[in-house]
């Protein structure tokens, strides 16, 4: 089993940044893709971003240009810097951990973006 927490969300205005972060319990995060998703209330969960063990990344249209995801492997830890962030961007966000078709959620945390 691995555990994910996820931290760095709040309330910030249009035009303002946060940075998210998923940090995991165990090394084998290094091996795994890591997906961020956000999900809105009354929309479907989203896929907006993932990074691949070896370093590749893939954007969501929605996202690409304003947010980017980086990951630390000797921390264990995943991270989604959002840039430019505008309302419809607030969503509870996920990070999720795909290491060879198993999959292992965070608890969420909310992002709200005030106009």
């Amino acid at each position: 089993q691995v555990q994910l927490v996820e931290s760095g969300g709040g309330l910030v205005q249009a035009g303002g940044s946060l940075r998210l972060s998923c940090a995991a319990s165990r090394s084998i995060f290094s091996s795994g893709t890591v997906n961020w998703y956000r999900q809105a209330p009354g929309k479907p969960r989203e896929l907006v971003a993932y990074i691949t063990s070896g370093g590749t990344t893939t954007y969501a249209v929605s996202v690409k240009g304003r947010f980017t995801v980086t990951r630390d492997n000797a921390r264990n830890t995943a991270y989604l810097q959002m840039n430019s962030l505008k309302p419809e961007d607030t969503a509870v966000y996920y990070c999720n951990l795909d290491i060879i078709g198993a999959y292992y959620w965070g608890q969420g945390t909310q992002v709200t973006v005030s106009s």
